[in-house]
């Protein structure tokens, strides 16, 4: 089993920056594909962005050019790094973990472990 535990959300203002942290325990997530998702009130959750094993990445649409994932195997975490943060960027921010770590899926089916989320809001 793998536990997940994200933590970085807060208040912040449009255009401002925020980094993430998904702090992983139980087992080493260096051979996982890890992936962030967010859920904004009333809507179902979507994929932001994701990172296999050997470094691949893969961006939201809506998230290129702003958003960067990075991961620190020694400390078994990865991050998110948001800049130029938007009204639309406020919602839970989930990190997951998919075993088979190969390739970065944007659909939730394909992660097995899943963290609590961390509130991002962004206000004007």
């Amino acid at each position: 089993q793998v536990q997940l535990v994200e933590s970085g959300g807060g208040l912040v203002q449009a255009g401002d920056s925020l980094r993430l942290s998904c702090a992983a325990s139980g087992r080493t997530i260096s051979s996982y594909a890890m992936g962030w998702f967010r859920q904004a009130q009333g809507k179902e959750r979507e994929f932001v962005s994701a990172i296999g094993w050997s470094n691949n990445t893969n961006y939201a649409d809506s998230v290129k050019g702003r958003f960067t994932i990075s991961r620190d195997n020694a400390k078994n975490t990865v991050y998110l790094q948001m800049n130029s943060l938007k009204l639309e960027d406020t919602a839970v921010y989930y990190c997951a973990a998919d075993p088979r770590g190969g390739y970065v899926y944007t659909r939730t089916y394909h992660y097995d472990y899943w963290g609590q989320g961390t509130q991002v809001t962004v206000s004007s």
